[in-house]
């Protein structure tokens, strides 16, 4: 499961990043509908929960492994 969230996550991040870029292309460009600075919205609502997700897995896990940097383990 942990491995879906990473991917799911690895994507939507480049799709996000796709569409800021767009953004900052087209307003250098011509002027752009009001509706396309709301395109990044579904990418981040995706982003946020899987990021949190990632970043306190380890937390939570409860192997022996779960913080390996903190062991001085890289």
């Amino acid at each position: 499961m942990s491995q879906v969230i990473r991917i799911v996550h690895r994507w939507t991040s480049l799709l996000f990043s796709l569409i800021v870029a767009s953004i900052f292309a087209g307003m250098a460009l011509t002027t752009l509908p009001e509706w396309y600075y709301y395109l990044p919205l579904p990418p981040l609502f995706v982003l946020i929960p899987t990021g949190i997700y990632m970043f306190f897995a380890p937390y939570f896990s409860g192997g022996q492994d779960a913080l390996p940097a903190a062991k001085g383990r890289a």
